[in-house]
């Protein structure tokens, strides 16, 4: 790891001169105290890895709930110029767009009361939770292509497509990029939460930080919203997987050198690249009617248990991706933006915000876990100044699922939460415990620095009072 130098208050500096082979300079938003957590791992020196790569632009960006990943780390951004520049699968990630979605009731906790076990129950009934979980009919062949061309536009309301990122639909995706392992493994896993970090969370608005954007956004103290977090499940991992395997083979042949394997890439004009693109595109659109999907599972719940008026007036906040490629348009030039474990953060103006947000900018969600907080935030003018439109994605690990299960069970973590008024279910204890609470940053310190650097700020705090977890 080279040295870093300070440039401002919170960002924090690896000159392109200290590697021979980086292109760009590395550079990490954090203080002193998270920095010192960041480093204990090899997350910046992924980064610099990163900032080899043929086509970057700017900088490789860390965010403050970085952590090491496969060949990227978590938490990073990083840009390539085209039609020169190279596109790397690990700069996306195994869930290809692991996202979020916030839907918010029409009722406040204190009206929920005591049906609260109820409906984190249901949800939990509607939502399958747990590694390879399937849910009713499969879709295959053609059901399963028309979900990979256009998402969940054949079963999303409209006012849920207004209030998604890029209306749930990436274009150029093409069904037959995806592999059919890929196909199968995904076939059956619409609406189905996974394992992992992925959750369905019940929660409360506990503090209202910026009233005018919460009104913008529907959001009022004491009420009920359920945000749900999941991705493209089996079929975007083996998306992931068959074309770093296939990169990796045709790097040589473009004369690419890299100081690791995992960073496989190819140019993005090149006949791989394009076929990932492709593949990943129709991946990310599995991943959106997946959120419909449980959403709807959610609303459902809802139904039976508060009745379908609230069900039909549980309105969608929005649902945004964080682990996706997306072309971009940066000061004229036209840009491959890589966010791996990182939001897209547009603010106020951005014709890509919905037209009911497009004065206060565009919403994103950051989930803390499963005993702490979780943040909505707004998109600010220092993203597209300082990150290519990003910020933060959530808390970020402090420790390793294995390191975690060494520290506590999952049935005392279960209990604690319950002491604590937080209602649990999850089909396994070990998942549990590999995501306590204590296994993760302090998300508020994340919130913090984000929001001292210009990237986003602070809108409103959800409690949880439920969670449902794989």
């Amino acid at each position: 790891m080279s040295e870093l130098r300070q440039l401002g208050e919170v960002l924090w500096e690896v000159p392109a001169a200290a590697r021979a082979d980086m292109r760009v300079p590395a550079r990490v938003f954090a203080d002193a105290e998270l920095l010192a957590t960041i480093e204990r791992d090899a997350s910046l020196e992924q980064l610099e890895n990163v900032a080899t790569l043929p086509g970057i632009v700017g900088a490789a960006l860390a965010m403050p709930d970085v952590h090491q990943g496969y060949g990227f780390p978590v938490g990073g951004v990083a840009a390539t110029a085209l039609p020169d520049g190279v596109v790397s699968p690990g700069g996306v990630g195994y869930d290809i767009n692991c996202g979020v979605r916030l839907l918010a009731l029409p009722t406040t906790e204190a009206e929920l009361g005591k049906r609260r076990e109820a409906l984190v129950h249901e949800i939990s009934r509607s939502v399958p939770a747990g590694a390879g979980k399937t849910k009713g009919r499969a879709r295959r062949g053609r059901e399963l292509d028309e979900v990979l061309l256009n998402g969940p536009r054949d079963f999303a309301r409209d006012e849920d497509l207004e209030r998604t990122e890029s209306r749930g639909r990436l274009p150029g995706a093409d069904p037959d990029a995806v592999s059919e392992r890929a196909r199968e493994r995904g076939a059956g896993q619409l609406g189905t939460m996974g394992s992992g970090n992925h959750f369905v969370e019940l929660q409360r608005v506990e503090r209202i930080f910026d009233e005018a954007t919460a009104d913008a956004y529907g959001l009022a103290r004491d009420q009920v919203t359920v945000l749900i977090h999941s991705g493209s499940r089996g079929l975007g991992h083996q998306v992931c997987t068959d074309y770093v395997k296939r990169m990796d083979s045709a790097m040589r042949r473009y004369g690419i050198e890299l100081p690791d394997r995992q960073l496989a890439c190819a140019p993005a004009d090149s006949p791989e690249g394009r076929s990932y693109l492709e593949a990943m595109a129709a991946a990310a659109n599995f991943a959106w009617a997946n959120r419909q999907a449980i959403a709807d599972g959610v609303r459902s719940a809802v139904a039976r248990v508060l009745g379908q008026g609230t069900a039909d007036g549980t309105r969608q906040v929005y649902d945004v991706a964080h682990n996706v490629a997306k072309v971009e348009q940066y000061d004229g030039q036209e840009l491959l933006v890589h966010r791996k474990g990182a939001t897209r953060a547009f603010p106020a103006g951005s014709s890509e915000i919905p037209a009911a947000y497009r004065d206060v900018g565009q919403p994103v969600f950051i989930p803390g876990s499963m005993g702490t907080s979780s943040f909505v935030l707004a998109g600010e003018p220092g993203a597209l100044e300082l990150a290519f439109g990003s910020t933060c994605h959530g808390a970020g690990r402090r420790l390793s699922r294995t390191a975690a299960r060494k520290e506590i069970h999952g049935a005392d973590l279960r209990r604690q939460l319950e002491e604590r008024g937080i209602v649990v279910r999850s089909p396994s204890n070990k998942g549990l415990a590999e995501e306590a609470p204590f296994a993760y940053k302090d998300v508020e310190r994340v919130v913090e620095i984000v929001e001292r650097a210009g990237l986003s700020r602070r809108v409103a705090q959800l409690t949880p009072i439920g969670v449902v977890k794989g």
